[in-house]
Formats: C-alpha cells, sequence, structure tokens
C-alpha cells in the first residue's frame, strides 16, 4: 500500500502532505483527510482548482488557509501556508510528534524530525515544546482528545507539562473547548482518558459538577462512589457499542445534530447521567437507604446551563437532557405489573428516535451499579428485558407513525367554552398521553375524551 494509491494525490507532485492523513496512513487506517502545506498556498490552491474542476473556498485568509472541494462535493484538499522557510521549521512548530510527520509528494519520502514514526509504533503520545502549551492551551485538551482515540500512554514529559500549564486550560473560547470534548467522548478509550483528566485536576475545570459528584458515597445500590459510577458508565457505553450488532451501530453513527455522531452524545450523556443526585441526596435515618427522588428530572434541567457555557447548540441540549431525563424509564416500563405490548408502545412512541440510545444507557447504568443488594440474577434479567425491548422496537419501527393531532388548541377552547390556561396545557397533555397509549385514535374518541376530562375535573 502507498500512500500515492489515493485517486486525488496520486495527481500531485509538489507540496507536503501533513496531519492526520500521515498518521492514519501509517497506522494502516484509511484516511480522508487530505491536507497540504506548501509555500504560495494560494497560487498553488488556485492551481489545484482548475486540475479538478473543483470550488476553492477561503478558510483563513491571514494565514492562508484554503479548501479545494472537487466535483462530487465530498473529497476535498486543506492546502495552508507553510509555517517557515522549511518544512523541518514547520513541522516542529506543531503540537505532537505524531502530528508533525509530512509526506514529499515530489521525492516521496517521509519526513520525520521529531520522532513521531517511533512514538507511533510504540503507542506514545509526545508533545514537540512547552512552549506549545503557552501560545495555545487548548492543546492540553488535545492531548486528551488523542489519548482517547488512540489509547496511547502520555510520556512523562507530556504530563509534566500539562500539570506546569494546566491553569491556562480554560484560555480558548468555549467553542473551541466544545469542539474537543466531543472529539474525546467519541474516542474508544474515553473512560480511561476521563479518569487521567481527573487525576490531572483537570476534568473539574471543564465540568464543575465532578466536585459534586465525588461527595455522594457508595450505598447498597451502588459499589462505587457518583464520580467513579458516571466514568464507569461511559465505560460500559463502549463496550456495549463495541459488542452491538449492525443496525444498532449504524444509528448510533449517525450524525443528527452539533457535526458529531450519536455515541459521542450519548457517552457525554452517560457522563452527566446522575448531575441531579448530588442536590436530591437523602438518607432515611431508620434503613439507612439513600435516596435520589425525582433526580433524572433534576439532572436534566441543571445540564442546561452547563451544556449552555460550553456552547452546546440547542439540538445537542435537547438530546442530552432528554436522556438523563429519562434513564431510569425503560428499566420502569419493564418493571410494569403487566408489561403489554400497548405499554411497550407507548414507550416507543415517547422515545421515538431515541429509543435505542435510551434503552443502551440504562444498560450501561445497571451494569455500572453493583451494590451489595444487586445480585447478578437482576442484573442479568434487567439487561435481558432492555435487549428485548429493543428487539421489539425494530420489529415495530417501521410500524410508528408520528401521532395525527386530533384536536388543537382552538378547538378544544371552543368545544368546551374555556379560555387559554394551565387547565387547557393539562387537557392537550392528557389527550397526548392517552395517543400514547392507544387509547384514542380518532377525532370522535378525543372530543370525548376531553368533554370527560373536563366534567371529572371541574
Amino acid at each position: 500500500m502507498n500512500i500515492k494509491d489515493d485517486f486525488i494525490l496520486s495527481q500531485i507532485n509538489e507540496g507536503y502532505l501533513v496531519g492526520g492523513s500521515i498518521r492514519d496512513f501509517l497506522c494502516g487506517k484509511t484516511f480522508i483527510d487530505r491536507d497540504i502545506a506548501i509555500c504560495n498556498a494560494k497560487k498553488f490552491a488556485e492551481k489545484i482548482t482548475r486540475q479538478f474542476d473543483g470550488t476553492m473556498v477561503v478558510l483563513d485568509e491571514e494565514n492562508q488557509i484554503f479548501r479545494v472541494v472537487l466535483k462530487d462535493k465530498i473529497n476535498y484538499l486543506d492546502i495552508s501556508e507553510l509555517v517557515g522557510s522549511r518544512i523541518e521549521e514547520d513541522l516542529t512548530r506543531r503540537d505532537f510528534t505524531i502530528n508533525a510527520i509530512a509526506y514529499d509528494l515530489k521525492s516521496n519520502q517521509f519526513i520525520d524530525v521529531t520522532g513521531g514514526i517511533d512514538d507511533l509504533k510504540n503507542g506514545r503520545l509526545q508533545h514537540i515544546a512547552d512552549s506549545n502549551f503557552v501560545d495555545d492551551p487548548l492543546r492540553m485538551l488535545r492531548a486528551f482528545r488523542f489519548l482517547a482515540v488512540t489509547g496511547f500512554e502520555p510520556t512523562k514529559n507530556l504530563i509534566e507539562a500539562i500539570n506546569q500549564y494546566k491553569h491556562l486550560v480554560l484560555n480558548p473560547s468555549a467553542e473551541r473547548i466544545n469542539y474537543e470534548i466531543m472529539k474525546l467522548f467519541g474516542g474508544e478509550h474515553c473512560s480511561k482518558t476521563l479518569l487521567l483528566m481527573d487525576e490531572m485536576e483537570i476534568l473539574e475545570k471543564i465540568f464543575p459538577f465532578v466536585n459534586e459528584l465525588k461527595q455522594v458515597t457508595p450505598n447498597s445500590h451502588h459499589h462505587l462512589d457518583l464520580f467513579h459510577h458516571s466514568v464507569e458508565t461511559v465505560k460500559q457505553l463502549e463496550l456495549l457499542y463495541a459488542q452491538s450488532d449492525k443496525c444498532t451501530k449504524e444509528h448510533l453513527n449517525q450524525i443528527d445534530f452539533g457535526g458529531f455522531s450519536r455515541i459521542n452524545h450519548l457517552k457525554l450523556s452517560g457522563f452527566m447521567h446522575d448531575i441531579g443526585k448530588f442536590s436530591t441526596w437523602t438518607i432515611e435515618e431508620d434503613t439507612k437507604r439513600h435516596r435520589f427522588i425525582k433526580h433524572d428530572e433534576i439532572g436534566s434541567k441543571l445540564c442546561v446551563e452547563y451544556l449552555k457555557d460550553l456552547k452546546f447548540s440547542k439540538k445537542q441540549i435537547e438530546y442530552i437532557s432528554n436522556m438523563i431525563k429519562n434513564h431510569i424509564y425503560p428499566s420502569n416500563v419493564l418493571a410494569s405489573p403487566e408489561l403489554s405490548e400497548k405499554i411497550m408502545m407507548r414507550y416507543l412512541r415517547k422515545m421515538g428516535e431515541n429509543v435505542i440510545d435510551n434503552i443502551m444507557l440504562a444498560q450501561a447504568d445497571r451494569l455500572s451499579a453493583r451494590g451489595a443488594v444487586i445480585t447478578e440474577k437482576m442484573v442479568k434479567d434487567n439487561i435481558d428485558g432492555l435487549n428485548k425491548l429493543k428487539n421489539f422496537y425494530f420489529e415495530k419501527k417501521d410500524l410508528l407513525k408520528p401521532l395525527p393531532k386530533l384536536l388543537d388548541g382552538l378547538e378544544i377552547m371552543k368545544l368546551l367554552n374555556i379560555k387559554a390556561s394551565p387547565e387547557l396545557g393539562k387537557i392537550i397533555n392528557a389527550l397526548y398521553e392517552e395517543q400514547l397509549c392507544g387509547n384514542i385514535n380518532t377525532k370522535e374518541e378525543a372530543i370525548e375524551f376531553v368533554k370527560k376530562y373536563q366534567l371529572n375535573n371541574s
């Protein structure tokens, strides 16, 4: 396999391929990034645009960074001005050795002046210079992101440098921090990395609620304190994802909001799913049982401000809040005295496109709580039940159509001779719940229901 087997790079004979494509190639992975560093980047970008009949986009005028998008609108090249007079100077200004390898597209040779190839072979993450973290403190979060994605071990020098400059970690914009967080949560080794970030006292800077999680002690249902339970939930999600069937993986790999896949968002939800427990924590005097009443509802509200501060989008926040609010819901469905198809259908309709995500979170939560009163049979029965609920979803998902609006607010107001009020909202919600259960399917049934509802609640 040759790096120039790539159909685009095979037609380019100048400049230097740099960045993630080199790293991926040397690790035996397929690469999709094509970053080229070259002198007079603008002129070269214009040439490549003509050669491939593409479209040129200016990404950064000041630093001379351009993107050439090919006609298929899928493939592209990012072309940047060489930093310094020689490629060697450019490479030594980069963040980590594994990202400071170049390939000369003219001589067809690798250029490695920092030992990046050896670090790739040996699974090491090493920075190039301490000053890089002062110039751009975001590189500290990038370090953790690469550890989460690659599973590499940080060198002693890297750990020492981050410890020295970690007070700068919040200096970058929230938007840039957000990007690194989402990349980190997409890594296969995210849970391990979260523990390292905590050990280095960085995690609590990004997520202030970590300090509260640590104060909630183990109990009869949880063998871990709340912080380690939260990280273990992320770990279990990683394991469940790795073992998932094709349909589940395809769903979780979808990029439906925020530019990152569902599994990234689900793992972040898993990390945050119990943030409502600290403020709802009580211990019963007689039984010494730990109680966290409505922690799911409280947590779903608390997460909003944290995520807003980190510049998450409205859709991202809605998803994570929804996961937190409903993380107990699937297990409650299974605990119904008479588990019927109607009850399961109600669950599917209520969770909609988030059913798979929600069930996996419930499974990860169950697998992460092994307190003294939790038997292996209890765990197995819960996991088996949740798998059956997921299989039921796959059987029925093609039949799940959006519920029709049988009566709108204006029609109800006219029908009952009432004005817009909290009472109207309660009627609309009650009607929706009956539709979810399949008890009401026609407009006539809806009219009869709201009349009876008003009569019984007047």
